[in-house]
């Protein structure tokens, strides 16, 4: 059965993105998470597909997948992309985008999905191919917890204060982990990789 895995860049304290939900990358104006440093050839290496296409082209990538075949976001996630110009962020994946506000994909290559999240996922993980990756949000991400089979997070060394949560809850609830990999690099980047207890 294919694994879901919430690979997902994180500030120490939490957050993924802004209050705004705007691009944390530091390349983009604003930006707080490193894109460049010496976690990024590794990360470029073992999850190329995890690389927006417009970024792949600009920097020669040519690697197939090694981890995934499909992604998963919300829609406010989606919308990043389509801020720049793209409605499909990541052409060498399936893109499944979780929205209730939204009624028709702007590009065929692109499923919108409206229907219960966790059924979606179970349903996705009875089909034959690679690993499924939610690439973000914080909401889509707390309806999927029960259905995340590995948590992969890069840590950036910076404190933001407020934003979009890395689980979007404000309910107390004690879930348990088992750190399964680690990886610290000079540039101050963490990379973490959790099961469930």
């Amino acid at each position: 059965m294919r694994e879901l895995t919430y690979f997902i860049a994180s500030s120490l304290d939490g957050y993924v993105a802004d209050p705004s939900g705007g691009d944390p990358t530091d390349l983009s104006p604003g930006g707080f998470f490193l894109a460049q440093g010496d976690h990024s050839v590794p990360l470029l290496t073992a999850y190329p597909e995890t690389v927006p296409g417009a970024v792949r082209e600009a920097l020669g990538i040519d690697a197939e997948n090694r981890v995934f075949d499909t992604v998963l976001m919300g829609r406010k996630s989606w919308e990043l992309g389509l801020e720049h110009g793209h409605t499909n962020a990541y052409p060498r994946l399936r893109n499944l985008v979780f929205t209730r506000t939204l009624a028709e994909s702007p590009d065929p290559t692109v499923e919108f999905v409206s229907t219960d999240p966790v059924e979606r996922v179970r349903e996705l993980k009875r089909e034959e191919g690679l690993g499924i990756w939610l690439c973000g949000g914080g909401s889509l991400a707390e309806s999927l917890w029960p259905e995340i089979d590995r948590l992969v997070v890069k840590v950036n060394p910076v404190v933001i204060g407020a934003g979009v949560k890395l689980f979007a809850t404000d309910n107390f609830a004690v879930r348990r982990l088992k750190l399964t990999d680690h990886q610290v690099y000079e540039s101050g980047v963490a990379v973490l990789t959790y099961r469930k207890a």
